[in-house]
């Protein structure tokens, strides 16, 4: 999956898209080719998540529960109607926004920041095998993401 980079002289690359928790753990990634776009693969990504989402009941003093949705902060790059629609489907609100109102927004929900997801990058860039993509294969390239992503998850259990 490489296809023709739009920012580097049309050269082939791929994109990962990751989906973190708010400490910055790794739940999903996908690869891609550079030219996709984000907003086709934003539902792949939610679906591909390696734990399954915990549902939360609240009990209101009254006999129904009801469950708590979740929320999912996204970039503008997905911002779109029909993502909108299926993650609320799944159970998550959507919080979508530019990364100009980010100070804003912050002010209102201290716990939803940009940068969790930006820092988990970075650890995937500090290995070798995936700032500069050697394999041919998608499979193989996948394999070393997943592999990034349990080795972040390790070091972040044993910091914690």
């Amino acid at each position: 999956m490489t296809g023709h980079n739009p920012t580097d002289r049309s050269k082939l690359g791929s994109k990962r898209h990751i989906l973190t928790d708010k400490e910055g753990i790794p739940l999903s990634a996908i690869i891609t080719s550079a030219n996709t776009h984000d907003v086709t693969v934003a539902i792949d990504t939610v679906d591909s998540m390696v734990l399954k989402r915990s549902s939360y009941k609240l009990n209101d003093g009254k006999k129904k529960k009801k469950t708590k949705k979740q929320n999912l902060c996204l970039d503008k790059a997905y911002h779109s109607k029909d993502v909108e629609q299926e993650i609320i489907k799944r159970g998550y609100i959507p919080h979508i926004r530019h990364r100009r109102e980010e100070k804003k927004y912050s002010n209102r929900h201290p716990a939803v920041r940009r940068w969790v997801v930006e820092r988990t990058n970075s650890w995937h860039n500090r290995f070798r095998k995936l700032f500069t993509r050697y394999e041919k294969k998608e499979e193989n390239y996948l394999g070393l993401v997943q592999l990034a992503n349990s080795i972040i998850i390790y070091r972040r259990i044993i910091v914690m």
